[in-house]
């Protein structure tokens, strides 16, 4: 048996975090680094190079925009070049634009779709098929509460979020036998900076008292919940829907 630390070791393990220059994902970036990860970071943002750095040497930051597939697999094959290879993939790039669905724009209906269902898909299509030919992967994409509860104006991105649940046990079904296990994480609402902006007052005060534990989720909550999956600790778990809601969705 495996001493317990050993089990959440990353040492010699390569991610690619996307979204990685700030939020859930530079939360995600540092336990991952923490743990003795090598780090990609992707993200459309000018700052994920000062975000890899921060996290110490040999980490990489890498600027994508997530709706352009060309982009996408440039990133991979620079974020492959640099590490050698990527073990884990961890898709949490993702964009929320809320309004009634009789008033949703089909641009905002596409452009919720482009990132957080087929930014994953390009992804893991990219690095799934080397993850399996080394015989180790580890895919974790970050879905929502959204995705198993009506929330109102919420009409894209539950969509977006419930097909990332589906992309999640085909993967896992179909790269489990090949040593890559893939997982979901549903978040309630998480306090990022942007989070604290648009729930706050009232409506984040109405929102907060439906939640069983009374308090949203903190981003290094989120970040504990993708170590898990990643590590050694969860090499059974495969095609799972972890919720960290408090138990907002239990009601």
């Amino acid at each position: 048996m495996k001493p317990f630390s050993d089990l959440f070791s990353l040492c010699s393990r390569t991610a690619l975090v996307t979204g990685g220059a700030s939020g859930i994902g530079f939360a995600i970036a540092q336990r991952l680094a923490e743990q003795g990860a090598r780090l990609c970071l992707v993200d459309r943002s000018p700052g994920v190079r000062d975000a890899a750095s921060r996290l110490g040497t040999g980490h990489v930051g890498i600027e994508a925009d997530v709706t352009d597939e060309a982009a996408i697999a440039r990133a991979c094959a620079e974020a492959t070049a640099h590490a050698g290879k990527i073990d884990i993939l961890v898709n949490n790039a993702g964009i929320a634009l809320i309004a009634p669905a009789a008033e949703l724009s089909t641009q905002a209906w596409d452009t919720t779709l482009s990132i957080n269902l087929r930014a994953p898909f390009l992804f893991a299509r990219a690095l799934g098929p080397l993850m399996c030919a080394n015989g180790y992967g580890r895919i974790v994409n970050i879905a929502s509460q959204a995705a198993l509860v009506a929330l109102e104006g919420h009409a894209a991105y539950t969509a977006s979020k419930a097909g990332i649940i589906g992309l999640t046990k085909t993967l896992a079904f179909e790269w489990g036998p090949r040593g890559v296990t893939t997982n979901a994480i549903s978040p309630t609402v998480v306090e990022t900076e942007l989070g604290k902006q648009v729930w706050s007052g009232p409506v984040g005060d109405a929102f907060r008292a439906q939640v069983p534990t009374g308090r949203f989720a903190q981003p290094d909550e989120i970040a504990c919940a993708v170590t898990y999956l990643v590590s050694d600790a969860a090499a059974m778990v495969n095609g799972e829907n972890l919720v960290v809601d408090g138990g907002y969705t239990i009601r």
